[in-house]
């Protein structure tokens, strides 16, 4: 009977010792872990500019829709006055004033966040040139005693976009 208690006794310590060293095998390496943290880094570093990329071309193609909404809007405004019978681009006051051109508030220029106009004249305007950076997300030019008239409606920013110039650079937000 000894015998088998032992042989019992050393089954359990056997079954004991190979469960304490199977646990052991399960777990990860520290030369695991770090490979793993490398892995993790580098595709970070390919998703992170992607991402910025991502963010860059939204601002651009959101200033693109609001210029085309707005100029479109300006546009209708000159048709439906042609067709009346005197041709002419909305004032400074009929364009800022909401469900004269737009029927909606002007949308915020993505590139500083402000959706107020400021009236520019002709020289400005030719240039495209910005001012006021911090209080105006628009400038407009108009001039309506002119034959035919003359209207410009931009950005009142110089950030560069992510639309291409042609040339390998990209184009100001305010050249849009």
């Amino acid at each position: 009977m000894i015998k088998r208690a032992q042989l019992i006794r050393n089954g359990v310590n056997g079954m004991i010792t190979s469960r304490m060293s199977h646990r052991g095998a399960r777990a990860f390496t520290l030369i695991e872990l770090i490979a793993v943290m490398v892995v993790l880094a580098v595709l970070a570093g390919i998703a992170v500019p992607k991402y910025f990329d991502y963010a860059a071309r939204a601002r651009s193609a959101s200033l693109q829709g609001s210029l085309g909404g707005i100029r479109t809007g300006v546009a209708n405004f000159f048709a439906d006055s042609s067709f009346n019978g005197s041709a002419a681009y909305p004032t400074f006051a009929e364009l800022t004033t909401t469900g004269t051109v737009m029927q909606e508030a002007l949308p915020a220029n993505p590139y500083n966040g402000l959706n107020t106009v400021q009236s520019v004249n002709k020289a400005a305007a030719d240039a495209r040139t910005t001012s006021n950076l911090t209080q105006f997300g628009w400038n407009y030019y108009v001039d309506n005693s002119l034959t035919p008239p003359e209207a410009l409606f931009y950005a009142n920013s110089t950030d560069a976009t992510t639309v291409a110039d042609g040339s390998g650079g990209f184009i100001d937000s305010n050249d849009l």
